[in-house]
Parts: C-alpha cells; structure tokens; sequence
C-alpha cells in the first residue's frame, strides 16, 4: 500500500488522538470503579498496559478504515477493466496481508463462475487480466439435476451471498477440497487459511466471489487465520470493488449498446437503397484504417500524432453517422440510375415520340410517292429513317449519365429539343423542358436542383447528431460526421470551411468517402472505376486543393491503397501511378 500523504496524515491525526483521549479516559475512570481496592501500582500499570493496546488497536482500525477509504477511490478512478479486476485482488491481498488471491465472476445469467484472476505471492502466480491467459474450467453453480452446488467453497459463497472464513482448509468440513489438495501436490504449496466473500451489485446481486488464502502474520510471515474482526472490513472493501466494477459494465454496457446501435443506423441507411448497400460499412472501415496508419506514422507529418483509444473510438463512430442525414433523403433521387429517371425512366417516351415521327415521315413518303410499286419490287430507302436511329442512339447514350458531358452534346440536345413532332393533329415538342435539362447534366445524373436536396443530408447529418446527447468522449462526432464533404480550399460543403478550419479526422472520413464512392461497384448510374483511374482523380484532387496531399501519399506510401484493392473486383484491380511512382497491384493478389 503506498504510504500516506503527509497532508493527508496530518488531517487525520487530530482525529485519532482525541479519539484515542476519549477511550483512555473512559478505560481510566472504569478501572478506577472496579479496581478501587487493588494496589495503584498494580493498577496504573495495568492501565498503562490497556491503554497502549487500545491505542494500538484503535491505529490499526483507523489505519485500516483510512486504507479502505483510499482503495475504494483508487478503485472507483479504474477505467480498464482488466487493471480494475488485478487491482481488486492486489488490494484485498494486501489490506489482509494474503499470500494468494483468486477473482471469480458470474457473467449475466450463466450458472457458472469463471476465473478472472489468480494470484500468488510464494508461486509467482499472476493470471487473468494483463497477465497469462486462465485456461481453468469455471466452476459451476449448479450440478446434475439443478441441484445447487454447494460443495465448492466459492460456488458455496456466491449461492448464499454469505462470507466463509477457514482456518485450514484441510481440516474443514462440508466442502470439497480435494482440487486445492492436487494443486498442492503438484505446486509443493501448503494452503491453509482461507476467506472467502461475495460481491454483490447495486441490486444486491452476487456478480462475483473474492477468495484470499494463507493470512500471513505481518512480523513474523507465519501463516495464520484471517482475524474475524477483519471480515466486515473486507466485506466493504468487495462491496466498494462490487461498486467499481459494476459500474465499469453498466459503462461499457452502454458503451455497447450505443455502438450497436449506431451500426444498425449504418446499416439501416444502406439497405434505404441497394444502390449504396455496403458504402457507410466500408467508409467507417477504410477511415479506421487511415487513423491507424497515421498512428503507424515514425517519420513526416504525421510522426508526432497518435490517436488514443477513445479518439479511434469517436473516429469510428463519426465515420459510421457520416451519411445518417439520408434517412430523410428521397429514394427516387439516391436511387436515380438515369437522367431522366423518375417514377420510370422517360427515355421510352422519348422512343415513342421519336417512333411517331418516323412513321409520319414515313407515310409522308408513302402519300408523295409519284407510282405504285410493283408486287415484289423492293421499297426504296427512307431519307430519315437513320437520323431517327442516330438521335434515339444519342440521347441513350448520354441518358446513362457519367463524368463528364461536353458542350457539343449539350448543344446538341437543345437543337433536338427544336424538332417537333405532330400527335392528334398537334405539333409537340419531342424534348420537353424539364427533359432537356435533365439531359444537360454534365456530371452524373441528378440536375441542380436535384443535387442540392442531396446536398441537404449533409446539414441533416449535422442537425441530427448535435441534437443527441454524446458522452465527453464522442463529443466530436457530429463536428467530424459534418464535414466529410468539406475541401481544404473551402469550395466544399455545407459551410465552405477551409484548410485549417478542418480537423484531421474529418480530412480523413472525407478521403475515405471520395475513395469509396469511385471504387464503389454498386452505384446505379457508374461502373466502379479502376483503381488507377480512381488514383488519377485522387491526384487531381489533391492538385485542385480539394483532399489533403500529405494524408494521400501516407495511404499509398504505407501500402493501405494496395491492401485496399485487394476488395476491390478482378476488374478492377490494377496497377497505379502516384506523383509519378509505379505501385503494382497484381503482384500482391
């Protein structure tokens, strides 16, 4: 046990001597009424020898209940489970002066209890927690024919929530010793004394059993009994490691199941459209990779940065809400595989039209024809007919969407929006308005209007998130979630933030996106990309100030991009160039 402050000692001693005045007066005046007709010498030194026993004793007490205050915050200050366990043994060990201890505990409903952590002193024993995995069986709770297992000291304790206190076990009667006898044998140990005690919860539930063994006099190392007036002082101290311990699962138990369900609402965007099925899934692993390899970083930039457990943590969890404003997004739009998309895709009407003009000019022909033709003469060839086919053949084409539509074909498009056609003695237009601007896209397959609502998930996304109460720790989730479309020369959005106006881990999640989104195989207007196309926008971008140049090059440098690849289809994968260096992909497969 470390030793006590000296501020700390001098606030409690005053304390102890007038506690200590109080006792030698009450034990003075006592002797005073009892031994009036006993010598004074006799009686002042059998006071004198009362009194530094009391005094002893009442030290003790005070130093014990000053050692139980102080584990019990060291305990409660525990944030890794695995310490906290190590830690309940080592100081319940310690405050009895045990030569061994074992931690047992019952997880959830099982009528089991497993060893979490063994501990001894004379065998240098030290498993469970950070130490040597246990590979013991647990110990049951029940036997065959659901009787209660009242035969094994520890299952024994945890099933009445009663302590057990033997002096030497190998004469004790009612339980069954005989494992710690062939542990005995083996080890060349002689176990003796034993305290056994139950940790209960906050709903007075038996969570785990608390075994100490071999009590050893503090001045001459015999092994002794566990003194009786120490058992309700060690009962507080498993109560206060009960406390501890309970709350670090009910913690982590949120922990869990905020986690869980933070997936599920991934999950839940995903399947909202088959067409991006999997792209929060792979952007949350691909972020959690880059964080990792910027922690992997020795030289560079990123040499001095690591990321912490609870930050790879919050990383995470902003990667897998990046996208969880699409919720309210309109399927049609994130669904739209076409231009001219809508409830069905409108190229067929624009077929009918075109099919309509084709036979007006082609019963046009037939009426100004100047003769008959004879039976089995063949007709002559219809002036329009393959324009028609031209045209239909264009606007298929440019109807698919993709990266890029020139101003030719934009011109193109308006001048056949000038053609009309008649239907029920009208002239119409065979492109409408809202067609021909669907059809101008030049990138994609959603018009201005259109990518502006898509846009809106971005500020969704923001609203939603700040509107739920995060712990400290996850505190940057929706900063982090809210700037994936962010650019670093402030051309992104939703607010135009610039270089140093974005965090690392949202440079990150915006990488992750853009890398996932030309890769993406599922897209319902695109074919995933090459990986080397993919690496030749990626650069572009870069050189236009969109992504961060030094987080690229350390995802190539580092191998992920290549690692990345090898998730990608056979199609593909292939060799790429960055700033000018090869990377082969195919010599990994």
């Amino acid at each position: 046990m470390d030793t006590l402050p000296d501020k700390a000692q001098s606030r409690r001693q005053p304390a102890v001597d007038l506690l200590m005045q109080k006792v030698v007066r009450g034990v003075e005046e006592y002797l005073g009424q009892v031994m009036a007709e006993v010598p004074p010498a006799v009686v002042a030194g059998l006071a004198d020898r009362v009194t530094q026993e009391v005094r002893e004793f009442s030290e003790g007490q005070g130093n014990h209940l000053y050692q139980l205050v102080k584990i019990g915050l060291g305990l409660s200050s525990e944030k890794n489970i695995d310490r906290l366990l190590e830690r309940i043994v080592r100081e319940a060990r310690h405050f009895t002066n045990a030569d061994g201890g074992t931690l047992y505990i019952k997880e959830g409903a099982r009528q089991a209890l497993d060893f979490a952590i063994v501990q001894n002193d004379s065998l240098k024993v030290f498993m469970g927690g950070s130490g040597e995995a246990i590979t013991w069986p647990s110990v049951p709770l029940r036997l065959k024919g659901n009787r209660e297992n009242h035969r094994n000291v520890s299952a024994h304790c945890a099933l009445t929530g009663a302590p057990v206190n033997i002096s030497d076990v190998y004469a004790a009667e009612g339980f069954d010793f005989q494992g710690t006898r062939d542990f005995d044998a083996s080890t060349g140990y002689r176990s003796c004394s034993m305290l056994v005690i139950p940790l209960r919860d906050h709903e007075d539930e038996v969570i785990g059993v608390l075994q100490l063994l071999n009590a050893k006099d503090r001045e001459t190392g015999a092994v002794v009994s566990f003194p009786e007036h120490e058992v309700g002082m060690v009962m507080s101290l498993a109560s206060q490691a009960a406390i501890a311990l309970t709350k670090m699962r009910l913690v982590r138990g949120l922990e869990n199941l905020l986690d869980a369900f933070v997936r599920t609402i991934g999950d839940a965007i995903d399947e909202k459209s088959p067409y991006t099925a999997g792209h929060v899934y792979r952007v949350a692993n691909l972020t959690e990779e880059i964080a990792l390899e910027v922690n992997r970083a020795t030289t560079g930039k990123f040499a001095p940065i690591s990321f912490s457990a609870d930050e790879l943590a919050e990383i995470r969890m902003a990667a897998w809400l990046h996208d969880v404003g699409k919720i309210t997004t309109p399927e049609h739009l994130m669904d739209k595989a076409t231009k001219l998309e809508a409830i069905f895709d409108r190229i067929e009407l624009i077929r009918h039209r075109v099919e309509i003009s084709r036979l007006h000019d082609e019963f046009a022909r037939l009426e100004n024809e100047p003769c008959p033709r004879r039976a089995g003469s063949p007709a002559p060839p219809v002036q329009k007919e393959g324009e028609w086919q031209e045209i239909i053949n264009f606007l298929d084409t440019i109807n698919l969407g993709g990266e890029g539509l020139s101003e030719e074909s934009i011109e193109k498009v308006r001048r056949l929006a000038g053609i009309t056609y008649a239907l029920s003695g009208m002239e119409l237009p065979l492109l409408g308005p809202d067609e021909v601007e669907n059809l101008c896209v030049q990138k994609g397959t959603l018009t201005a209007a259109e990518r502006k609502v898509m846009n809106h998930h971005v500020e969704m996304s923001i609203r939603m998130l700040e509107g739920l109460p995060f712990p400290k720790k996850l505190k940057n989730v929706p900063l982090y979630a809210g700037m994936h479309h962010e650019k670093l020369n402030g051309t992104g959005y939703p607010r135009g933030l610039e270089n140093g106006a974005i965090p690392l881990p949202a440079r990150m999640l915006a990488l992750a996106d853009v890398l996932e989104a030309l890769t993406a195989a599922d897209r319902p207007y695109k074919q995933g990309k090459m990986l080397s196309e993919a690496m030749n926008i990626l650069e572009g971008m870069v050189a236009r100030g969109d992504l961060d140049g030094d987080l690229c090059d350390l995802v190539v440098d580092s191998g992920l991009i290549v690692r990345f690849a090898q998730d990608l289809s056979a199609r593909q994968r292939d060799d790429f160039f960055w700033r000018g260096k090869h990377y082969s992909v195919s010599e990994t497969r």
